[in-house]
This record gives structure tokens, C-alpha cells and sequence, in this order.
């Protein structure tokens, strides 16, 4: 993934907005406060600070939060115009500001006049605007240096499919990419011949190309009535493998039958599409996820640097070669980055993996071994320790990695998947630690391994990744599986 994170702006954006309100309330009470028993802002305050303000406060902070919710602000809106977007910021502070002056009068607060409401609608509606118009400047700015991309494979070669790919590419701060098509040869084609694009794969070969690029939205624009077939095992194929999937289509009455998972009608171009999810859905929880991963890997990066130093003298006393040990591997719907650790082998321990082969203590696609000859003494103890894996806090800062999430493969270990479902695991960003590290670490079996991590993607919560981070102190403690 790019490492100027969406989830981080998104989630900034949303702490942001609840700190304008407040800071708007204030303002709006500071302008008032005078006219309320001649007292100044500082005596109101003092007052005036009791449970049922701060009820109101909390209760208003929630709605706000709905309220823009419920207008799509915090939707990327790639493809709607300036005004719609300006209009749903004056729906949403109109309907708080009302909201606002229906608990006045149930709670019967004094400071809800006239003119401050109008203040308090003015100040919001005013700020509101600007962190809306700076946000979209913002990530406009990135798509058209080619940063925040997403990759688009489109199922069917019409030629509303083919106008529909042209419309997205030509306008490059919507910061969509079309990969290529997936058909089957039939007549109508000459449209689709006479483009740019290129006929990547057939329904029979569409898994294979789903396994092995990178595909972040699978957008099928078919007659459901006469591909229904291909279209559901398209649809599995995409399920099972944690690629969105979008649709569209004038017959979504058929849609019923197919097996969506959690899917919603949104607004795409000039297009009503189905959106299926398949894997962590967004919204504040992720949003939250990503904040606190950013914060909470600068802070232990600052806090574990003389640690960092200790370590990397150690290695180039006691070994010949680099401190540090870096591999691609694979990301967010099989994004390849650069992934860091402490070297733990002699330096030309890669080369000599196929000769240890036969040795290989691991079954699935994975390479372990527990008395692994290339590790160095010091290594070892990087490796039981876990402190070899501390350099991945940068990854996590950059955005490619998270604290929480199934652990980054090797490219050479994806090849040897065979099961579509257990790349469903590149729906989300991978981590530093998972279910497998509390749960017997190395001493598991690769489809248990699997298992964990679908378990993970199926249940996460802001809470059950403060669970793992727990127990994954204590099973490092302990040293359980460690090798």
C-alpha cells in the first residue's frame, strides 16, 4: 500500500470534525455568554459545568457523527461534484444545529438563544466546508501523482462497460486504473477491439489472474439473466479471495440468489452499482485502527531506539553483513513492500535455503526449521526473544503493515498456496502479530495457521487486537513456539 495511508486521513479528518464541533459550541457560547445575567465566559463556565451539559455535549458529538455519516461526507466521493458535496455539509450542520436546539429544550438550557444557534450553524456550516474542500484538494493531489491508486478489473467487453473505463481513466484524480477485461469472445466485441484495452483472461482463467495480480476492485457489468452462471462463480472466486466485487447491471433483482456477504448500494460514475465486501469493512473501527498503529509504532520506535542501537552493534560485531534484513514481501491485496527485520542468518542464508529443503519441519508452502544451521548465535536469541521482529514498526508506520493482522509471506510461499481461500488473507493490511503468535507461534500447522487468520478477518474489533497485543507479550515471555 501507498504509504500516505487513506484510513489515517480519513480517521484524522473524523477526530477533527469533533473537535470543530466543540470548539464551534464555545465559540458560539463565548459570543453569547455576555447577554445571559451580565456574567463573562469564564464565570458561565464555572457555573454552568454540570452532568446534563456534558450529556449534551456527548450525546450532540454522537449525532454530529451520524449526521455526517448519513450524508456520505466521510465517503471518498470521487464522483460527486463540488456542489452535492457542499450542499450535504449544509444538510448535516443544519440538521445538528437543530438537533442541538431540541435537547435546548428538553434540557432547558439557557444558552440556546436564537443567536447563538445561528452563531453555533454559522461557525460549524463555515469550518465544515473548509476541511471538506481541503480534504478532496488533498487526495486529488495524490491520485494524480499516482499515489492512493486502485486497480480496477472489469468482467464483460459491452460497450457501457467500455464508455464506463474511459470515463473513470480520463479523469486521474478520481485515481482509478483499468487493468484489463475479462470475457469471452462473442460478436458485439468490435467496440471493445477498437480500444486501448486489452482482453486479459477468459471466465475459465479469471481465477488464476485473480491469484496472481494485484486486484483491488472486480467491477462486472454482464446481462445477469444470461451469464448468471459465470457471474456466481465470479463472485465466489472474489469472495474467497478478499477482492471487492461491484456491479453493474440493470437486472439487480437477480442479485438476490448470489451469495453477497455484506454489499450496499452506492453511487459509481454516472452509475447505481452493488458493492460487495468481503473482509474488514471501514468505517471508524478501521479508521482507529490505523491511528492508533501510527502512533503507537512512533512512540515504541522512539522509546525501543536505544535498544535499536544496542542490537544493530551486536550483529556487526558478532556477524559479517548488514544489520538489517529485508524482503519483499506480500501486503494489502497482494501489494509487494520492502518488509524489515533484525538479521538473524549469515548472509547468504537465502541461497542456501534449497539446500536444507529435506529438512523442512513446516507442511503447507511455508519453510521452517528448528535448529536452522544458517541462524547465528546472536540470531538465536533475536529470534526467541522476538526482537528481530521490532524493525517491522517502521512498516507499520509507513502504512504497509499493521500491529495486528496475519503475518506478511514471502512471495515464494504464496506460490505455493492452493487453497482460494487462503488468500482472502490479503484483504486486509498484514501485521506484526496475529491469533498463530498467542496461539503455539512456529509449532502450528500451516492450515491451522490459515485458519486463525480467516478467524481474525471474520472477527476483528479495536478490542480483539488489544487482546492479541496482551498475549503476545506473554507468549514472547514465555518463548512459547518460538524458532
Amino acid at each position: 500500500m501507498n504509504s500516505i495511508n487513506r484510513q489515517l486521513i480519513i480517521g484524522s479528518i473524523k477526530i477533527l470534525d469533533q473537535i470543530t464541533l466543540l470548539v464551534c459550541f464555545v465559540l458560539a457560547a463565548s459570543s453569547v455568554s455576555k447577554q445571559l445575567e451580565g456574567l463573562g465566559f469564564r464565570d458561565f463556565l464555572s457555573i454552568r459545568l454540570k452532568f446534563s451539559n456534558f450529556l449534551i455535549i456527548l450525546i450532540l458529538m454522537a449525532i454530529w457523527y451520524a449526521l455526517l455519516n448519513l450524508f456520505n461526507l466521510y465517503q471518498a466521493r470521487r464522483f460527486e461534484s463540488w456542489k452535492t458535496d457542499l450542499i450535504d455539509v449544509v444538510h448535516a450542520t443544519t440538521s445538528c444545529t437543530l438537533v442541538l436546539y431540541l435537547m435546548s429544550v428538553i434540557f432547558q438550557v439557557a444558552i440556546a438563544t436564537p443567536i447563538f444557534l445561528f452563531l453555533f450553524w454559522l461557525y460549524l456550516t463555515v469550518a465544515k466546508i473548509i476541511i471538506r474542500i481541503s480534504l478532496r484538494i488533498f487526495l486529488e493531489f495524490l491520485r494524480r501523482r499516482g499515489l492512493q491508486i486502485t486497480y480496477v478489473l472489469i468482467v464483460g467487453t459491452n460497450s457501457r462497460a467500455v464508455d464506463f473505463a474511459r470515463s473513470i481513466e480520463n479523469k486521474l484524480e478520481l485515481g482509478y486504473r483499468v487493468i484489463g477485461f475479462v470475457d469471452r469472445e462473442w460478436p458485439g466485441m468490435k467496440k471493445f477491439r477498437d480500444s486501448d484495452y486489452e482482453l486479459v483472461s477468459d471466465f475459465k482463467d479469471f481465477p488464476e489472474y485473480l491469484r496472481g495480480h494485484v486486484v483491488d476492485e472486480v467491477i462486472i457489468d454482464l446481462p445477469l439473466n444470461t451469464f448468471y452462471r459465470e457471474v456466481s462463480r465470479i463472485v465466489q472466486q472474489c469472495l474467497e479471495q478478499g477482492v471487492m466485487v461491484r456491479f453493474i447491471s440493470d437486472s439487480f433483482y437477480l442479485l438476490r440468489n448470489l451469495k453477497l456477504a455484506r454489499s450496499k448500494f452506492e453511487q459509481f460514475a454516472d452509475n447505481t452499482v452493488i458493492s460487495v465486501y468481503n473482509g474488514i469493512l471501514g468505517g471508524l473501527p478501521l479508521a482507529g485502527k490505523r491511528l492508533f498503529d501510527f502512533i503507537a509504532s512512533l512512540m515504541l520506535i522512539v522509546f525501543l531506539s536505544p535498544l535499536f542501537l544496542v542490537v544493530a552493534f551486536l550483529i556487526r560485531l558478532t556477524s559479517p553483513g548488514p544489520v538489517f534484513f529485508v524482503q519483499e514481501r506480500l501486503g494489502f491485496n497482494k501489494r509487494l513492500f520492502k518488509m524489515y527485520k533484525f538479521r538473524t542468518m549469515i548472509p547468504d542464508a537465502e541461497k542456501r535455503q534449497d539446500e536444507l529443503k529435506k529438512f523442512n519441519e513446516a507442511d503447507g508452502p511455508v519453510f521452517k526449521i528448528k535448529d536452522d544451521p544458517r541462524v547465528t548465535p546472536l540470531g538465536n536469541i533475536l529470534r526467541r526473544t522476538s526482537i528481530d521482529e521490532l524493525p517491522q514498526l517502521f512498516n507499520v508506520l509507513a502504512g504497509d503493515m499493521s500491529l495486528v493482522g496475519p503475518r506478511p509471506l514471502p512471495v515464494r510461499d504464496y506460490k505455493g498456496f492452493n487453497e482460494d481461500w487462503h488468500r482472502r488473507r490479503f484483504s486486509v493490511r498484514p501485521g506484526l502479530t496475529c491469533f498463530w503468535q498467542i496461539q503455539g507461534r512456529s509449532s502450528l500447522s500451516f492450515k491451522e495457521w490459515m485458519r486463525l487468520d480467516m478467524q481474525y478477518i471474520d472477527h476483528w474489533s479495536f478490542w480483539l487486537d488489544l487482546q492479541i497485543l496482551l498475549l503476545t507479550v506473554a507468549a514472547v515471555l514465555k518463548k512459547r513456539g518460538a524458532y
